[in-house]
């Protein structure tokens, strides 16, 4: 279930971080909701993640996914293109996960 609650905390911290955007800085109040309810529960289940995966590798997937996850929101729905060096960067932190996934034993009990 860990990585299950991973991909729910993942998945809402992505759309919290889209509504803090949409927000226009607080000044409205359903991406301002929005924002609240996505961080509230994607924290919750980060923590419910820790349970069961270490910290390390828990952060190391949540934030990178997410890094990665937030920049397509940004290209899709915000029309905010990265240049070359951005998305090497993010091909990267892709890449680091994958490599967590593959060869780590720190995740393994």
């Amino acid at each position: 279930m860990g990585y299950f609650y991973l991909a729910i905390a993942i998945i809402t911290e992505v759309i919290g971080t889209s509504a803090l955007k949409a927000s226009d800085g607080f000044t409205k109040v359903f991406p301002s909701a929005l924002v609240v309810i996505g961080y509230a529960i994607s924290f919750y289940f980060l923590a419910l993640v820790l349970k069961t995966i270490p910290i390390g590798i828990a952060y190391a997937i949540w934030a990178g996914l997410g890094i990665v996850l937030i920049a397509t929101v940004g290209i899709i729905v915000f029309e905010q293109v990265p240049d070359a060096p951005a998305l090497i960067g993010m091909a990267l932190i892709i890449l680091g996960v994958v490599i967590i996934h593959l060869f780590s034993n720190t995740g393994n009990h």
